[in-house]
């Protein structure tokens, strides 16, 4: 018998409770023996809960019961959830986990704690929930160079991308349905100003590179700012817009790494990823692209993904031993005013003339509501912004195309 022990019992920790007393019998039978969750930590009581005889409040119960092999971190947060899994991680313990702030902050240093003292890190719930990602890019994707990630990560900011879209309302309006559907929290700032996709970008990026970026110093911009013109824009010109995570490997072999609302083609296979689903593309030089999709969020969903973290460790799997990152030095990022890429520019005013005095030959544009959009060619965000500096028209909104 394998005895875990759940850190938090919300959302995700409830759900890893069910499934894994649910469906017992069926563990038991595949993985050779029984999974018992032996407590359940949280500051709160659940006296009307089956699990209520399980639920302590001291972490330190669990961190001195030898009997407990596997800790499931799903508190969220960077504090106390980093002191509790480096603890249980020194006394011998494995930890999982769906914390992605935590993985993407300490996630280099709690792999190595848990190397020297034989035990795993482990967490697939932290990127795409109930998509199987992590395991992928760790052991399938091996033997591949991993040039580009492009990333629908959040399922907040898509849902509402997707209404948007639709046509009617405004990102205001969109939102409050989202909170009142528990698509979104009260707080929505970590997941509408991109800090949540920034965090999965940096885990997914560590894992194509073996080099951890610090996820507060990339580029991140959310989509508070984006209106039903910019969507109608969108429509105009055949795209969508979604909010991006972004890896790129550099000619030169460094890190560029940034979360943004995108313009997408229908070409692109993440054009038609819609609501809460996710989607992840990840280019190689051997498989050209591979796309993974499903509910990106969600409480089955994701604690889905911790139980089959915990049922690796119980069949022995080792690959996440093999695991180490690097964090990043200066040196290994790249300088994003050096990103290129097609943009969509909006500005006020209808001369056209003006606008290609300053941009040259553009392709798209479009007139409408006294204000005037079109696509351009090729250029780095330091030629973006120097361009838009020159322009005597001002401008409303910008949108880098994948």
């Amino acid at each position: 018998m394998l005895n875990v022990a759940l850190l938090g019992f919300g959302v995700v920790g409830s759900g890893t409770a069910e499934i894994l007393t649910e469906n017992r019998e069926l563990i038991k039978k595949r993985v050779g023996q029984e999974v018992n969750i032996k407590y359940i930590l949280d500051l709160r009581d659940f006296p009307d809960s089956p699990f209520e005889k399980l639920i302590v409040h001291d972490f330190n119960i669990i961190l001195n019961d030898p009997d407990v092999s596997v800790v499931a971190e799903m508190m969220g947060g960077s504090h106390p959830a980093y002191e509790f899994s480096k603890a249980a991680l020194e006394a011998g313990k494995s930890v999982v986990t769906s914390n992605k702030e935590c993985v993407a902050k300490f996630g280099d240093e709690l792999l190595k704690i848990a190397a020297k003292n034989g035990c795993r890190y482990m967490f697939e719930a932290s990127v795409g929930g109930g998509i199987p990602i992590i395991r992928p890019m760790m052991n399938d994707l091996t033997p591949v160079n991993v040039t580009a990630i492009s990333g629908i990560l959040n399922g907040t900011t898509n849902y509402i991308l997707t209404k948007m879209s639709a046509g009617g309302v405004d990102f205001a309006t969109v939102l409050a349905n989202a909170q009142e559907k528990g698509y979104a929290e009260r707080n929505p700032s970590a997941d509408v100003d991109g800090l949540d996709a920034a965090r999965k970008i940096v885990i997914l990026t560590a894992l194509a590179t073996g080099i951890i970026v610090d996820a507060d110093s990339i580029y991140c911009e959310g989509i508070t700012k984006i209106t039903e013109y910019d969507m109608d824009v969108a429509e105009t010109f055949g795209y969508s817009i979604k909010l991006i995570g972004r890896f790129e490997k550099t000619k030169d072999g460094k890190i560029l790494c940034m979360v943004s609302p995108r313009f997408v083609s229908a070409n692109n296979p993440l054009y038609t990823v819609n609501d809460v689903f996710n989607g992840i593309l990840v280019s190689s030089d051997m498989l050209d692209e591979t796309m993974f999709y499903g509910r990106g969020a969600g409480k089955l969903p994701t604690a889905g993904a911790v139980v089959a973290d915990i049922l690796d460790i119980v069949s022995g799997l080792d690959s996440i031993k093999k695991l180490e990152w690097k964090r990043a030095d200066a040196e290994d990022v790249a300088d994003i005013s050096e990103y290129s890429c097609r943009r969509v520019f909006t500005f006020e005013g209808t001369d056209v003339n003006k606008i290609e005095a300053v941009f040259g030959n553009i392709g798209q544009l479009v007139v409408n509501e006294g204000k005037i959009s079109f696509v351009t060619s090729f250029m780095t965000e330091k030629d973006a912004d120097e361009l838009v500096a020159k322009c005597d028209m001002d401008l409303v909104s910008k949108f880098r195309i994948l």
